[in-house]
């Protein structure tokens, strides 16, 4: 069990926004969850260190993966791991800002392995649509998050 006095700093250093997705916590239904990065399944702890801010939809499609596969590269690696790694060096959004983008092997195994961009469904009822509302809204992206520039 997480006490909440962990809880508050993990969302407090996760700035409020998925560590996974960059979704924004507060204009979410519901209040994150705290994932750990190594599931207690494989032995992971609730050491601050092993935990992370995560939207519902991560959390569900990350489960207990630890690693994914790169398409590029056809190999597996590690999911990206926010304590160890910075989200802007492994991911970018589109220049619509509705989908996020892998750079490196780490980063588009986990837009694959966690669905970042539900490509699985329509534009309609997906999270690009949701995103593309933020957009117009001035919610989304975060401002310190990098997005392609056009050409």
């Amino acid at each position: 069990m997480i006490d909440t006095v962990t809880r508050e700093l993990i969302r407090q250093r996760a700035n409020y926004l998925c560590e996974y997705c960059h979704s924004p916590e507060q204009i979410c239904s519901t209040r994150f969850t705290i994932d750990h990065i190594v599931p207690q399944s494989l032995g992971g702890s609730n050491d601050p260190d092993n935990l992370a801010l995560c939207c519902r939809r991560c959390n569900e499609r990350r489960y207990n993966f630890i690693a994914g596969f790169d398409p590029e590269t056809q190999t597996i690696v590690p999911l990206f791991n926010p304590r160890q790694q910075q989200w802007s060096e492994h991911f970018i959004w589109s220049e619509n800002a509705r989908e996020i983008r892998g750079l490196t092997n780490i980063g588009r195994a986990t837009c694959i392995r966690l669905d970042l961009n539900d490509t699985r469904y329509s534009e309609t009822d997906s999270i690009r649509n949701t995103r593309g509302f933020w957009v117009q809204a001035g919610w989304h992206p975060p401002s310190n998050d990098p997005i392609l520039n056009s050409e």
